[in-house]
C-alpha cells in the first residue's frame, strides 16, 4: 500500500466524517462506526479481520473508560439538580469579591466545568452571570464572556470531563497526572478567557436584565447544600486520582507493601468516580429522594451518547492503527511540529464539525498509532499531547457548536455579538494554550 493510497483513503474518510455529522446530521456513532468498516476495506483487509477489529477497538476503549464517564456524568447531573453548582458558585463569589466580579465569573466557570459539560453549566450558572453584570454595572457580554471561558477550558483540558478522559484512555495517559496537568494549564486559559473579556466584550452593550441580585436568586433556589459537602464529589476523586498516580512513581516513594496497595485500589478511576458518585448522592435531601433514581438515571442517559462516540472512536482508531501511517509520517513528526500536529488536526475537525468532544474522540484516535514515533510515549509525553488535542478543540467555537447557541441566547447575544464575544475568545484561548503546551513540551520531553 503506497503513502499516497492510505492518505487519500484516510483524507477522504475524514472529509466524508465531516459532510456527514455537519451537513446530514447523521449520528457520529453511526459516521465513525460505517466509515472505519469502509476504510478497512478499501484498504485491502479481510472482511472478518475488519469486523473484528472494529468490535475489538470498540470494547477496549470502554472498558478502559465506559464507567468512569458514566459516574463522571452523574455526578455532574447531582450537582447541577441539587443546587450544589450554585453553592460552588456563591463560594468562589465570596472568596474572589463581587468587586473582582469578571474573575469571578471565570473562577466559577472553571470549578463548573471540570464535572459538568458545559453547555449545562452555562445553563446553570446564567442567572449568576445576570446579577453580577446588574450589581458590577457592566455589560452582560462581559460576564458571559469570562463564564463561557471558564467552563470551556477545564471542559476540554480536565477529566473526569468525557472528553479528556477519552483522550487519556485512548492515548494510554495516566489519568492522574492528566488531571493535574490540566488543571495547571487550563489556568493561563482562563486568565486569557478573563482579559479577553475585560477587554474586547467590554465593547458589546448589553444590558444585564437581571430579575434577581445574587441574594434573591440564592433564597429563590431554596435550601442548598453545605459549600464542603457541594465540592466534594468533585475533588474526593481528583485528589484520590491524584495520590494513587504519586504513590506509582517508579521510585515507589510508599513502598509496595499496604498503603501502596490500598491507595492504587480507592484512586482507580472507577473506584474514585464511584465513592464520588455516592458522595454526590448524599447531597439529594430528603424532600428530593424520590427524584434520585430520576437523576442517576438521566445522568446515564445523558453519557449514552458519549459512551457511543468514544467506543466508535475507539474502532475508528484501531483500523487506523492496522495502517502503516507511522513509517509513511516519519518525516513530518521528525520536523520539529511536535504537539502542534495533533492541535491543527483537531482544529481543523472543531471547525468544521462544531463538536469538541467529537473532535478530542476522533483526534485521539488518530494519533494513538503515532504516539511512539513523535516521541511522546512517556507518561508526560502522553498527557502533553491530550492537552494539544484539547487546545486544537477549543478553536473555535462558531454556529456549528451548540455552546456558540447556548452562550449566546442565553445572554443575549446577537450572531455578530457571539461570533466577537464567543468566537473570538475560544480562538484566542486555544492558539494561547498551543503555544504554552508546546514550549512546555521543549523542555519537558
Amino acid at each position: 500500500m503506497s503513502a499516497l493510497f492510505m492518505f487519500g483513503v484516510i483524507f477522504i474518510a475524514v472529509v466524508a466524517m465531516i459532510i456527514a455529522i455537519s451537513k446530514f446530521n447523521i449520528h457520529p456513532f453511526i459516521v465513525m462506526v460505517v466509515i472505519a468498516i469502509a476504510m478497512g476495506l478499501v484498504c485491502g483487509f479481510d472482511a472478518v479481520k475488519v469486523i473484528n477489529t472494529v468490535k475489538s477497538g470498540f470494547g477496549n476503549i470502554l472498558a478502559n473508560i465506559g464507567i468512569v464517564i458514566l459516574c463522571g456524568t452523574i455526578i455532574g447531573t447531582i450537582l447541577e439538580k441539587t443546587g450544589a453548582a450554585l453553592t460552588m458558585a456563591n463560594s468562589i463569589l465570596n472568596v474572589v469579591g463581587k468587586e473582582r466580579s469578571v474573575l469571578t465569573m471565570g473562577a466559577m466557570g472553571y470549578v463548573t466545568g471540570i464535572p459538568v459539560f458545559c453547555d449545562s453549566g452555562f445553563v446553570v450558572l446564567s442567572p449568576i452571570s445576570r446579577a453580577l453584570a446588574a450589581q458590577s454595572n457592566k455589560s452582560l457580554a462581559v460576564m458571559a464572556t469570562a463564564l463561557s471561558g471558564g467552563l470551556y477550558a477545564t471542559h476540554c483540558l480536565v477529566p473526569p470531563t468525557p472528553g479528556p478522559i477519552a483522550m487519556a484512555g485512548t492515548l494510554g495517559a495516566d489519568l492522574g497526572l492528566t488531571i493535574i496537568v490540566g488543571l495547571i494549564l487550563s489556568v493561563p486559559g482562563v486568565a486569557v478567557a478573563v482579559l479577553y473579556a475585560s477587554k474586547i466584550s467590554s465593547k458589546v452593550e448589553i444590558p444585564a436584565n437581571s430579575q434577581y441580585t445574587m441574594e434573591e436568586l440564592v433564597e429563590k433556589y431554596g435550601k442548598l447544600p453545605g459549600v464542603l459537602h457541594s465540592f466534594s464529589p468533585i475533588f474526593l476523586p481528583i485528589i484520590l486520582i491524584g495520590i494513587a498516580s504519586v504513590v506509582s512513581f517508579p521510585s515507589r516513594p510508599l513502598g509496595e507493601g499496604f498503603a501502596f496497595k490500598f491507595l492504587n485500589f480507592i484512586g482507580n478511576p472507577v473506584v474514585a468516580l464511584m465513592l464520588g458518585v455516592f458522595l454526590a448522592m448524599t447531597l439529594i435531601p430528603k424532600s428530593e429522594k424520590e427524584n434520585t433514581l430520576k437523576w442517576v438515571t438521566q445522568g446515564v442517559s445523558d453519557s449514552a451518547a458519549i459512551i457511543a462516540i468514544t467506543g466508535a472512536g475507539g474502532s475508528f482508531g484501531a483500523i487506523l492503527s492496522l495502517l502503516p501511517i507511522a513509517d509513511a509520517t516519519t518525516g513530518l513528526l521528525a520536523s520539529g511540529l511536535g504537539v502542534i500536529v495533533p492541535f491543527l488536526i483537531a482544529m481543523i475537525m472543531k471547525l468544521a464539525m462544531g463538536a469538541s468532544t467529537v473532535a478530542m474522540i476522533t483526534v485521539s484516535a488518530m494519533m494513538a498509532p503515532l504516539i511512539e514515533t513523535m516521541g511522546y510515549g512517556s507518561p508526560l509525553g502522553r498527557v502533553l499531547v491530550v492537552m494539544a488535542i484539547g487546545a486544537g478543540s477549543m478553536v473555535a467555537s462558531h454556529a456549528n457548536d451548540s455552546y456558540f447557541w447556548v452562550v449566546s441566547q442565553f445572554s443575549d447575544m446577537k450572531p455578530s455579538d457571539a461570533y466577537r464575544c464567543q468566537t473570538g475568545m475560544t480562538a484566542v484561548m486555544g492558539i494561547t494554550m498551543i503555544v504554552i503546551i508546546y514550549i512546555a513540551s521543549l523542555f519537558l520531553v
